[in-house]
């Protein structure tokens, strides 16, 4: 069985790249501009190059520390897609006092 292949992201640059996860090596580096990648996970699909917006919202979630594994029965679950529901979530965090991260996780807003 080969190994398993998870998604590494440099922000700057607007790049993905799928690398073998190894648990001990943490220092991947882009090979664009030679800064550190975010390990991003294996159920990651990164948004077109141009598309600015998207790439905002990426920014906010992986800086939130919401990544995108696989589950048992699925997809990583959901993520906002939009700066509009990352607003709004961000928002919600602030009225409650709920974690960001976890805000950010909830599919629809009580």
């Amino acid at each position: 069985m080969p190994p398993s292949k998870t998604s590494y992201v440099c922000l700057p640059c607007r790049a993905s790249y799928k690398q073998p996860y190894d648990g001990e090596r943490q220092d991947r580096v882009c090979p664009r501009c030679a800064r550190t990648l975010i390990r991003a996970g294996s159920a990651f699909a990164a948004p077109r190059r141009r598309d600015a917006a998207a790439w905002r919202t990426l920014s906010v979630l992986l800086n939130a520390g919401v990544r995108f594994h696989k589950s048992c029965c699925g997809g990583p679950g959901y993520r906002p897609r939009t700066l509009r529901e990352v607003k709004e979530r961000m928002a919600y965090a602030e009225r409650t006092g709920e974690p960001f991260a976890r805000a950010l996780l909830r599919h629809e807003l009580p």
